[in-house]
């Protein structure tokens, strides 16, 4: 895959400058060019403005500011954008001008060029259409505002090369975003949804269904979000609005069209009034309106092949912020409420029929059921790819379950050599679903969660003893269950942007899938005790340095190192090997006496006072019970086989997670820090 170092932007407004933003954000050079010299300084500004707002919320750091801002650079000159990879159209939403600049950079740019539209009113096919590489041009629709909406729309066209999807997908990963694939359709997935969302509030006004407050509550009910459809007109600007509803009317019908209402406001240019008091006897019947407008048109557009039901629900997460997804909000209700709600709504509007996604699903009886975890083969190498970028691909029941059938079918597919795992987006895998945890535990089903990880074990077992050769791709972060499926696997190959971590002895348990048996393996048991207790991040190069990374490569080199990974066949993984210098304090650290004498929050003798007093502090900010259990089973692990090791993990899982401190870490994570009382 051809490496993308450089990217064009197009338009130096919100849109533009944002995304320009994005892009530098996260390592890469971009250039942002705009008609004039002023558009760009404004635009320079506002990413500057932008930045100096995240180091007051402490996102980032003063010195951060000068190594985003020096990847940027300013121009006027299209020329710039000659010998970029990618380029990305981000000006305003006129066809004539966006047709125009297609022909331009299509004149301008090298030939391997990608130009790319960040349209969110017209076919993407349509600026193909006005160039000579039709089958390098793809839309790019970021939503508001790009430097912090981690959604990406990837939208192929018709004649768009599946070599340019996948190299706009790499883009996607290589700037931190979540990347849906969508069908070049009116609105595209998430607008296509959430426009007939704001209409509707503005119908359901219109009607004296109810008041704009009232309204309001009730879709911040119904979606569990932080803003209501009348406060997102007025922060992204209702013209935006009402631009949507004119383009989706003119293609779809008047169902989709503009509310009346909705139009004199914006004739008046001024904002809603979000005053007034909210009538509860009147949230049920608002919530079931939005229910219906916005389950139906989500049925709808995946019953045209638009997206599927997992990116649908992924858009709304990510780009719109919902608790739940359509689909999910649909499983939630139940198939015969939300068949009756959207039924109203194709009564309502003769225009609108009932999806026969959900008559289907309503005649089967079942709820949704979605697919986490895909599998794809080409020729002889088998791709994993666990999709839950929304939850950083968190392990589940269903992901596991899933991981499971899908190991099996390429392990079981004659022609395959080799089967790679990876995670979508941004991250690898984010460990184990921490609700599922602390619903156990409330719920007092420990012996679930036994049930779980023994299953787990089992898969990565499978995984490590397969007579394919097993390849984890970690080109991103990877923490607890994300990690000890990396090493589980026979080979890892990583980019930069990987690392592992343990971070279980924060939340109240321990590493319970073989992290601390196989960094016992690779490393010895005094340094998996650093990385357990501490939770310290392993980065690729660290990993790399001490064995446990096979290859580290480039993000444009993965495929050519996973072939030569192939030749070479199955690798010695736990061979013996010295630990480079750097580590050997470590070492020292947590050999057993010195780590006795960390359990008991003394500093050891004989080594660096300050050293070791970092880390008593970083130690004492974790559960004592769990870092106990991990010395215990740690030592233990160093004297038995793998499957004996495996099991004494599992024999100790009733005992962590039925302490207190256990759930009170569990169900701290993200909110504040958990008080342990050693219980």
């Amino acid at each position: 895959m051809s490496k993308i170092s450089k990217i064009g932007v197009v338009g130096a407004g919100n849109m533009g400058s944002g995304i320009a933003q994005k892009i530098a954000q996260e390592g890469l050079d971009v250039v942002m060019v705009d008609t004039g010299d002023e558009l760009v300084k404004r635009g320079m500004d506002n990413i500057q403005r932008l930045l100096r707002e995240g180091v007051e919320r402490n996102i980032f750091h003063q010195d951060d500011i000068g190594r985003i801002m020096s990847r940027i650079t300013g121009t006027t000159d299209l020329q710039a954008l000659a010998d970029a990879d990618l380029v990305i159209e981000a000006v305003f939403e006129d066809k004539g001008v966006k047709t125009e600049l297609f022909k331009r950079l299509d004149g301008i740019c090298m030939d391997k060029t990608i130009l790319a539209t960040n349209t969110s009113s017209f076919y993407v096919r349509e600026f193909a259409e006005a160039t000579s590489r039709p089958d390098r041009v793809i839309g790019l629709h970021y939503f508001y505002h790009p430097a912090k909406n981690r959604l990406l729309e990837v939208i192929p066209q018709e004649k768009t090369s599946p070599q340019t999807i996948d190299r706009a997908l790499l883009a996607a990963k290589l700037h931190g975003k979540t990347a849906i694939l969508v069908k070049d359709a009116p609105g595209f997935a998430v607008n296509r949804f959430f426009v007939p969302f704001l209409n509707e509030a503005a119908r359901m006004l219109e009607e004296g269904l109810a008041g704009i407050a009232t309204i309001e509550e009730a879709a911040k009910r119904a979606f569990r979000t932080g803003m209501g459809p009348f406060e997102l007109m007025n922060v992204t600007g209702l013209p935006i609005t009402f631009h949507a509803t004119v383009t989706l009317g003119n293609e779809l019908g008047p169902f989709y069209a503009t509310a009346g209402i909705m139009k004199s406001q914006m004739e008046k240019k001024t904002n809603w009034d979000l005053s007034g008091e909210v009538q509860e006897d009147k949230i049920a019947a608002v919530m079931d309106r939005f229910y219906g407008v916005c389950l139906g048109v989500a049925a709808a557009l995946v019953d045209e092949g638009v997206a599927t039901m997992e990116d649908t629900d992924r858009g709304a997460k990510v780009g719109l912020r919902w608790a739940l997804g359509p689909f999910e909000i649909m499983n939630r209700l139940g198939i015969e409420k939300t068949f009756a709600l959207v039924g109203k709504v194709a009564d309502k509007y003769p225009g609108f029929r009932m999806p026969g996604l959900l008559t289907r699903q309503r005649q089967s009886g079942r709820p949704f059921a979605f697919t986490l975890v895909n599998l794809a083969i080409h020729k002889d190498i088998a791709t994993i790819t666990i999709n839950r970028p929304e939850a950083m691909n968190a392990l589940n029941e269903t992901v596991v379950e899933q991981l499971t059938e899908r190991f099996s079918e390429a392990e079981q597919n004659p022609g395959v050599s080799a089967i790679i795992f990876q995670g979508a987006g941004k991250a690898f895998v984010a460990g184990a679903d921490i609700r599922y945890f602390v619903e156990k535990i409330k719920a007092g089903k420990i012996a679930d969660i036994v049930d779980f990880t023994r299953k787990g074990h089992q898969l990565f077992r499978r995984i490590e003893d397969s007579n394919k050769l097993t390849i984890a791709l970690l080109d991103g972060l990877s923490m607890g269950g994300g990690s000890e499926l990396a090493l589980a696997c026979q080979a890892i190959v990583a980019t930069p942007a990987g690392s592992l971590s343990f971070p279980e002895t924060g939340i109240g348990i321990y590493p319970g899938l073989g992290g601390m048996l196989r960094l016992g393996r690779h490393l010895g048991p005094e340094l998996a005790k650093y990385y357990t207790f501490t939770g310290a991040a392993i980065t690729a190069s660290d990993a790399q340095e001490l064995g446990i990374v096979t290859r580290l490569v480039d993000p444009s080199a993965v495929d050519e190192a996973i072939r030569n990974l192939i030749g070479e066949g199955r690798p010695d993984k736990y061979r013996p090997r010295p630990i480079p210098d750097r580590f050997t304090l470590w070492q020292t650290l947590f050999g057993a006496e010195n780590t006795a004498t960390i359990l008991a929050a003394k500093i050891p003798p004989g080594v660096d006072e300050a050293v070791a007093a970092k880390i008593l502090k970083t130690v004492g900010n974790k559960a004592p019970l769990a870092l106990k259990l991990v010395n215990q089973i740690i030592d233990r692990q160093a004297k038995t086989s793998r499957n004996e090791g495996i099991e004494i993990e599992l024999d100790h899982l009733k005992v962590i997670f039925a302490t207190a401190d256990a759930l009170e870490g569990l169900s701290s994570l993200g909110r504040k820090k958990p008080e342990y009382k050693g219980q």
